[in-house]
């Protein structure tokens, strides 16, 4: 069969996912999954949870599907959910919100982002600034709505950008900045000195701040700051999150979009094209979580800053050089001191040699950049503790080479 034209090629280009011959190859995550699988390692690659969500949040989901509300929810979500997402931002971060004009329920936050960026995106001229490394949906999203794609990269071992590059970065072509903090997959959180920046260069462009705080309960030193909250960010700023992260329920596929009115809107006219809504009975059970006790949201940051520090512990007796994260699931190392000069290579190697697989770093980037963290490792600390433990122990008593 001849090669098949279309935007699928674009989108796959852009994610780094088209192989020389056009064809279309797996992701890293799908490919070091099944490597697991085949030998026994410890997945520490894909970042999804072990243990499952809080037992009330559960049980709203089942006692929703036994009470009929099993069809389609209204588009923009129920009215519930709309407000239980309404309450969270003004009790966590002192934002108010129309919850009927000012927030938008979602299939998750990557429908989330690929919509707003649809949305938002008006020529083959416009640009959307990120960080690199960034989340592997990020191009993807950015190449299918024909946008170009503007990394601004993060430094090893503290992951801040450098201010003036950011600047030169963000010019009247920029349509978007967007900003993932905390960060995947570097486990970083931005100082805010780098978010006030934003905000100033977003104005003076002219340009949208897009926001992914999936992983805003997994902060692990001082609350979360979303640039929403900052002077003069409000009004041109779009926030997005999700229940995933927060609650272990990364299957559930809930997230959501707040903002200015106007924009929110405009994300809605392409939302409804893409899913029309997702799993009606998840949506009052994330209502009920969103409302739970402060001591709820306390819990889930200490206890993956426990886990956190758990897998770096074991990271540096094995001989990486960790990178302590500040939040999110990740923690990211440098292999060359164990002899990796490619971390591609390394990852595939590490199943072999310590039972554990990690994600190399490379994959969160452009091929032109890929030189500048060729060494470095992501590892996800968001398993068990005696899953953690066992890594820990496996990667210490790994062979060098």
């Amino acid at each position: 069969m001849h090669q098949l034209p279309g935007a699928w090629q674009r989108t796959a280009r852009g994610a780094g996912l088209l192989a020389p011959d056009g064809s279309s190859v797996p992701t890293i995550f799908a490919e070091m999954s099944a490597l697991a699988a085949a030998t026994g390692a410890l997945n520490l690659g894909q970042g999804f949870p072990d243990e499952d969500g809080p037992a009330p949040v559960l049980e709203a989901a089942r006692d929703a599907i036994a009470r009929g509300v099993n069809q389609y929810a209204p588009g923009r979500g129920f009215p519930d959910l709309l407000s239980a997402i309404a309450e969270h931002q003004r009790r966590f971060y002192g934002l108010e919100l129309d919850p009927q004009r000012e927030v938008l329920v979602t299939v998750g936050a990557t429908e989330a982002l690929a919509a707003t960026l649809l949305a938002l995106i008006d020529s083959p001229d416009d640009e959307v600034v990120v960080f690199e490394p960034y989340y592997d949906s990020y191009a993807a999203c950015v190449a299918l709505s024909g946008a170009k794609l503007v990394p601004v990269p993060l430094r090893w071992p503290d992951f801040q950008p450098d201010l003036e590059q950011l600047a030169s970065a963000i010019t009247d072509r920029t349509r978007v900045i967007l900003v993932n903090d905390p960060h995947n997959p570097t486990g970083t959180v931005f100082s805010r000195e780098v978010l006030d920046e934003v905000v100033r260069l977003a104005h003076r462009h002219d340009a949208i701040i897009v926001t992914d705080e999936v992983y805003e309960h997994l902060v692990f030193e001082g609350p979360h700051v979303p640039i929403a909250t900052l002077p003069g960010a409000a009004e041109r700023t779009l926030t997005i999150s999700s229940a995933g992260k927060t609650f272990s329920l990364t299957g559930w596929k809930t997230g959501w979009v707040t903002g200015p009115a106007e924009l929110v809107t405009a994300v809605l006219a392409v939302k409804q094209f893409l899913t029309y809504v997702g799993g009606s009975p998840f949506q009052p059970a994330i209502a009920v979580g969103l409302r739970l006790p402060d001591a709820f949201f306390a819990s889930v940051a200490s206890e993956m800053a426990e886990k956190a520090q758990l897998l770096g512990t074991g990271l540096r007796a094995a001989g990486f050089e960790v990178s302590t994260p500040g939040g999110s699931y990740f923690t990211v190392v440098d292999a060359a001191p164990l002899g990796a000069t490619d971390a591609d290579a390394f990852c595939r190697e590490l199943p072999a040699r310590a039972g554990v697989v990690g994600i190399p770093l490379t994959a969160f980037v452009s091929p032109a950049h890929r030189d500048r963290y060729a060494t470095l490792v992501r590892f996800a600390a968001c398993k068990r503790v005696d899953v953690l433990a066992d890594a820990a122990e496996r990667l210490a008593g790994m062979t060098v080479t």
